[in-house]
């Protein structure tokens, strides 16, 4: 058995059909299994497991902020392994390790007991240092690696029809995660919180045997090319243009990753603030929560289309100009967050919301692939992962903190305003390096 296929017996040559598209399927079920790392999937756990730890709610918050942080700060090493050891491997351990943090989440009431027993302490330090550990490990497996390596795999199997595979995965992702707190909440319900993270680790354990078999890292390891070609002779190879592979060091000299990482990040920064305060944000301007919590689902709508539509034509297209859509999509929500309590304020932040939210999905699969190679793949989006990571976890602090020190949100929409200008003027001649 070649080391490329070792402990696999799935032999991506022999499938039936090009098997880019078994990939597209599984890597998009790793995305979908990362949900208990991610923001979505962890903010149904709150009350419950505060509650049980004996934590506040701010002190649960402070535990998830600096353990989100602290990954931030290490997601770029899990890059550096992908491009090293590939995606199989990657996928395979972040999913076990995932399962292992949830199967300690589930113990950690008992594991916060034993702990002041053995310090003969009874402080809420306890609780709070324990799941900030849980959630360093939580996030760094789940929202940064596992879901790095299926994204990342899934795009170095295509080319010229990664918009469009990618289109499939952000609709099947976008239902999944929208739906994912219902079912977990049901879980919670019916079993209990304890048993709800157990099941998780459970289902987990499942997939990382999935990802052992099924991934693959890439399609010239098996005789393959990108889209499904079959390899050239090597007279043949010598007509094709190879694109500049790019180290991260290289990518990180251009101007172009520094725009297109930072409009990502205003995106995580923006959409994570507003959603962790919205009924806060609709209070301060006399709106009741259920018209706080009404704006998803029209958004969600939006950034579905947008996805959508702008993943099929991205193969086609320049993404320079999604770029400045997706710049136009903050000039909208920030306007919107302004004039909240105007006839526009409600219709532009749910516009400019889904547009965001939209491109996002697009820009942050195709751009680093397109731009950069796929040689360093993991390295380059192993950096911009640290950026989004740190941003959604700054933005609920910066949010509160603006509305106890100035008593309203309105700063936060100016500075946004302030900072999409910056982009936009700096992005004129952010060009595709290739």
């Amino acid at each position: 058995m070649s080391a490329t296929n070792r402990f696999s017996i799935i032999d991506p040559a022999k499938s039936p059909v090009f098997y880019g598209y078994v990939i597209l399927v599984i890597g998009t079920l790793g995305i979908y299994c990362s949900i208990p790392g991610q923001t979505i999937g962890v903010s149904v756990f709150t009350d419950p497991v505060k509650d049980a730890l004996g934590l506040s709610r701010n002190q649960f918050s402070n535990a998830y902020m600096i353990g989100t942080i602290c990954s931030s700060l290490v997601i770029g090493r899990a890059g550096v392994w992908f491009d090293k050891y590939g995606a199989r491997y990657v996928a395979f351990f972040a999913a076990l390790t995932l399962a292992l943090a949830l199967f300690l989440c589930s113990w950690s009431v008992q594991m916060s007991e034993t702990i002041k027993s053995w310090l003969n302490l009874s402080t809420w330090l306890v609780p709070f240092s324990l799941m900030t550990v849980l959630f360093f490990i939580l996030r760094f497996s789940g929202q940064g690696v596992l879901t790095m390596a299926s994204r990342n795999v899934i795009m170095i199997w295509f080319d010229k029809n990664r918009g469009k595979v990618n289109a499939i995965s952000s609709v099947a992702i976008s239902f999944g995660f929208s739906s994912s707190p219902l079912w977990v909440n049901a879980l919670i319900e019916g079993y209990s919180w304890q048993m709800t993270w157990q099941f998780l680790a459970i289902g987990l354990l499942v997939f990382s045997i999935i990802a052992l078999q099924f991934y693959k890292n890439k399609p010239e390891e098996h005789g393959l090319r990108p889209d499904g070609k079959v390899t050239e002779s090597s007279d043949d190879k010598k007509h094709v243009p190879v694109a500049k592979q790019y180290t991260a060091k290289e990518a990180q000299a251009t101007r172009a990753f520094w725009m297109y990482a930072l409009m990502l990040a205003f995106n995580s920064f923006f959409i994570t603030g507003l959603t962790f305060h919205v009924v806060s944000v609709f209070a301060s301007e006399g709106f009741p929560k259920e018209d706080a919590i009404s704006i998803f689902l029209p958004a969600s709508v939006v950034a579905v289309t947008v996805s959508t539509v702008f993943n099929f034509l991205s193969d086609y297209l320049k993404l320079k100009l999604y770029l400045y859509l997706m710049i136009f999509g903050g000039v909208l929500a920030s306007v919107g967050f302004l004039f909240l309590s105007t006839a526009i304020g409600v219709p532009f932040l749910i516009g400019g919301f889904g547009i965001l939210g939209g491109f996002f999905a697009v820009l942050n699969a195709i751009v680093w692939p397109r731009f950069y190679g796929r040689t360093h793949l993991g390295a380059i989006t192993g950096k911009v992962m640290s950026f989004l990571i740190l941003a959604s976890a700054l933005a609920p602090s910066i949010f509160s903190l603006c509305l106890s020190t100035f008593g309203s949100y309105q700063l936060m929409g100016y500075l946004g305003l302030a900072f999409l200008l910056f982009l936009a003027l700096a992005s004129i001649k952010a060009n595709n390096p290739q």
